[in-house]
């Protein structure tokens, strides 16, 4: 005898995924599509070899056709004193004021960099895969930028947790 099993609801869900611990990230992009950026936690280690990394996008978002057309992005891992770009990108701002904050510079791709994040990872977009609601974008890292004083933004119970440097 099989056992039906019933899935959560999307709210239990979210609220699980509140008590789940992230790093803020800011992904950004520049190419044919234009240049666009948002702000994610979904961001996951893949792979060392090749260093790959993978990020969620949902496709209802502003920017997915900027990400889907471009063929590279950068992976900015922000800082504490970063909770107001953080929000920035989060937002419904406009693509010009979001990179009018910060100072950005690029590394080998063109993607926009941030240029005192905790990490940067320059990467090229080596698969996409549709799930649910999101794209999940596959990139290989191809140049990294690490700032070793850096502290953390991590995200928690729906709020920022700011975590500083152990330096």
């Amino acid at each position: 005898m099989t056992t039906q099993l019933t899935p959560i609801t999307p709210e239990a869900y979210r609220e699980g995924m509140s008590n789940l611990a992230g790093a803020v990230n800011v992904v950004t992009t520049d190419g044919p599509a234009g240049k666009a950026g948002f702000t994610a936690t979904a961001v996951c280690s893949v792979s060392d070899d090749p260093a790959t990394l993978l990020v969620c996008l949902n496709r209802s978002t502003s920017v997915h056709s900027v990400f889907n057309e471009n063929t590279h992005i950068a992976i900015n891992t922000l800082m504490p004193e970063h909770e107001p770009l953080s929000n920035l990108f989060g937002g419904k701002a406009p693509m010009q004021d979001r990179f009018a904050a910060g100072n950005w510079e690029t590394l080998t791709t063109g993607a926009p960099v941030l240029s005192n994040a905790a990490v940067n990872f320059d990467c090229i977009i080596t698969e996409r895969e549709s799930v649910a609601t999101h794209d999940v974008i596959f990139c290989q890292v191809i140049d990294i930028k690490i700032n070793p004083q850096a502290g953390a933004l991590l995200y928690l119970h729906r709020a920022y947790c700011p975590i500083p440097s152990s330096q």
